[in-house]
């Protein structure tokens, strides 16, 4: 056993970070350049673990293809990753390839960033109908996430999503565009098939609240109306404001911005007299979800039907007894991600995080457990947008660096050691040279397609690989 001098004075601190997202690359990014790094008084030595084969997490399966400026946050993880300082060792599954146990004899600190990737419940009647669908399931599928079924029932003309966030705008956003404007993306072939087979004429988007209190952002807002041949149809009755709706729109310039917009949408949609699209995006505010209906006892979503809310002055909603039934044919809720339970680790299930104080994760006795932290979603829940968790690891770090002299030192230290564990058990692990190898072959796919399909005019960046299978043997040559 090595004792706790000797492992703050004659080797690096070594440090296990579970999950490649930004969470993760954040943390990584932030310990290696600590204060106590830069003056020479700390050498630390970080491994970054990934359940999937490819880095990024929420980057590479929670963004819209659509999305190049959120999408060139890749280039700083990539900066990040590329020094060499940071070892990456991708289709490792915590739990299943490795245990706590194992992270522990190998690593003085395990960081937890694994994030939050399954849908929020909704509690109404008629949520398990076929037909009704989760919004995180449905990212995963258009983002080609290798461990989601390759198709997607799109049948329905008509579609209600629920949520005012940036995810229920990426669901809609998605649903309604033609898929052919999505090939200038890295957007799967499987995947711009099923769309472009999608029969869908009208997708509707509900809020609980006014248009003062959305929670999504102005680029979010505003590449809806970026979408070719989709109308954007707002309702004169949802424009509601309140005492602490004006006091937002004075206060806070993101808020006017996305009211200022959507106010100038409906003036605009209601002076032209263009011709129409052949689909319409429709937005509605006021509307609280109250039962998704099926006709005749199908067991297939034939209509929802929403309970009016009316402001009541403090930005909060309450019902007006009035209901109003839409005829859709599937139903996709966006009201928020939840966290996973995680093996050997306390867990919160209502709020679907780690119990933490600061990053520090807590035992069954409320008390911190030493060498365990956590970070981003899963330490603070699904909120904020993706450069908040900059924050987050900025705090969970200052308390690792604060805890280095009295953490429980690994009992096998050897960087290699856990190489030879990860063979030893057959995990065909990928590395970052590896991702490199399969990034390369991805913009190889989309030059193909480019030089296949000149009369297109279109010039592919890359071409998504889905499949676990195939990226792995592309990344391990």
């Amino acid at each position: 056993m090595v004792s706790n001098s000797e492992n703050s004075s004659t080797r690096p601190l070594r440090v296990a970070i579970i999950g490649a997202g930004p969470a993760g690359v954040y943390a990584a990014d932030i310990l290696s350049k600590s204060s106590e790094v830069k003056d020479g008084n700390l050498e630390v030595s970080i491994d970054l673990f990934e359940a999937y084969p490819a880095p990024y997490g929420l980057i590479r399966y929670g963004v819209a293809p659509d999305h190049p400026r959120i999408k060139g946050i890749v280039n700083a993880l990539h900066k990040v990753l590329d020094r060499g300082d940071i070892r990456f060792f991708g289709n490792v599954t915590y739990g299943r390839d490795l245990t706590l146990h194992d992270f522990r004899s190998f690593y003085d600190a395990v960081i937890f960033s694994t994030g939050a990737i399954k849908d929020a419940d909704l509690d109404i009647p008629g949520i398990g109908l076929e037909g009704s669908f989760g919004g995180a399931d449905f990212v995963s599928w258009y983002d080609g996430h290798p461990d989601v079924p390759r198709e997607w029932p799109l049948d329905a003309r008509e579609i209600a999503v629920i949520g005012n966030g940036n995810v229920a705008l990426d669901v809609a956003r998605m649903l309604s565009k033609h898929a052919d404007d999505l090939l200038v993306t890295e957007i799967p072939d499987n995947v711009y098939q099923g769309l472009k087979n999608s029969p869908v004429t009208d997708v509707h988007v509900f809020g609980r609240r006014g248009p003062a209190q959305v929670k999504f952002t102005p680029l979010e807002l505003r590449e809806l109306s970026h979408c070719n041949d989709v109308d954007i149809v707002l309702y004169p009755e949802d424009f509601e404001f309140d005492e602490a709706s004006d006091d937002a729109i004075r206060s806070n310039n993101q808020i006017k911005t996305m009211v200022n917009t959507l106010t100038n949408w409906l003036v605009e949609e209601h002076a032209e007299s263009e011709q129409p699209s052949s689909r319409r995006l429709h937005l509605h505010f006021l509307h609280s979800p109250v039962e998704i209906v099926s006709e005749n006892g199908s067991g297939k979503v034939s209509g929802i039907k929403f309970e009016r809310m009316q402001l009541d002055g403090t930005g909060n909603v309450k019902g007006t007894g009035e209901f109003t039934d839409y005829p859709v044919q599937a139903v996709y809720r966006a009201i928020g991600y939840h966290g996973s339970a995680l093996d050997e680790l306390e867990y919160d299930a209502r709020r679907g995080v780690i119990p933490n104080d600061g990053g520090r994760v807590l035992g069954a006795d409320g008390k911190p457990v030493p060498g365990v932290y956590t970070t981003g979603w899963i330490k603070r829940g699904p909120v904020g947008l993706i450069g908040h968790t900059k924050g987050d690891a900025l705090e969970t770090i200052g308390f690792l660096l604060e805890d280095r002299l009295t953490l429980p030192p690994a009992e096998t230290p050897d960087p290699r050691a856990i190489v030879d564990l990860l063979e030893e058990r057959g995990i065909e692990y990928t590395t970052w040279e590896g991702w490199n190898r399969l990034d390369a072959h991805e913009a190889a796919l989309g030059a193909e397609w480019t030089a296949d399909n000149p009369d297109r005019g279109i010039e592919r960046e890359r071409v998504k690989v889905v499949p676990r299978e195939d990226m792995i043997r592309i990344s391990r040559g």
